[in-house]
């Protein structure tokens, strides 16, 4: 419990999880490293690759004697959750709400961050014992909604993710978001096109900046 608890912390703490979505096997490290020397601390790789596990374990490894906690996202139901958890997943996310793959990650000792729209969602996600909750896709329902979900159901932590960006990401935070999950706006597939390592960090650092400026 003393480590999931400081996973929590470790990406309540970083303020933003790098969501690495569709990356070649071949270059899931080098963008990883990149996006935490950049400043994430948080870095998710989503389950809905090829080779998803070999990906999340080589990231693990490559960030051990790091600040770095590497998590899954995308995990739909309680087999993958158990896969990724093996492969070395300290945080498992989701878009959708499935109650075992909660049990799965309680069990393991992983946090679990399932997807929630509804207030229906967000109370059973956290009957069910989520850790935090995934608001997605935000830009959906927009900053508003987080304090709409809070309002009823008291001080929830909720972590806004789809369509997050350096312009609107003060909103969020405002609107009472823990963190935020950012993909395309903050990693630079581009540079990753161009194996520009140093572009990469050097948009995860602009995100991370906004993110900053946005809780101070």
């Amino acid at each position: 419990m003393e480590r999931k608890q400081a996973v929590r912390e470790r990406i309540v703490d970083s303020g933003v999880t790098a969501v690495l979505r569709g990356i070649d096997a071949t270059d899931i490290v080098p963008v990883a490293e990149a996006v935490h020397a950049g400043g994430v601390t948080a870095i998710e790789v989503t389950a809905d690759a090829t080779r998803c596990t070999e990906m999340i374990a080589d990231v693990d490894r490559a960030l051990a004697d790091t600040d770095a906690v590497v998590g899954a996202g995308t995990v739909m139901d309680a087999p993958t959750a158990r896969n990724v958890i093996e492969a070395g997943a300290a945080f498992v996310l989701a878009p959708n709400l499935n109650e075992d793959v909660i049990e799965v990650c309680n069990r393991a000792g992983a946090v679990c961050i399932p997807g929630v729209m509804t207030p229906t969602e967000a109370d059973r996600a956290m009957a069910a014992g989520a850790d935090i909750l995934k608001l997605f896709p935000a830009s959906t329902v927009g900053p508003d909604h987080i304090g709409a979900l809070q309002g009823p159901l008291g001080d929830v932590p909720v972590m806004p993710t789809g369509g997050v960006s350096t312009e609107n990401v003060a909103e969020y935070f405002a609107g009472g978001a823990v963190a935020v999950g950012a993909g395309s706006a903050l990693v630079d597939y581009d540079a990753i096109e161009r194996e520009d390592w140093d572009a990469v960090r050097e948009s995860a650092a602009e995100f991370v900046a906004a993110v900053e400026d946005a809780r101070s």
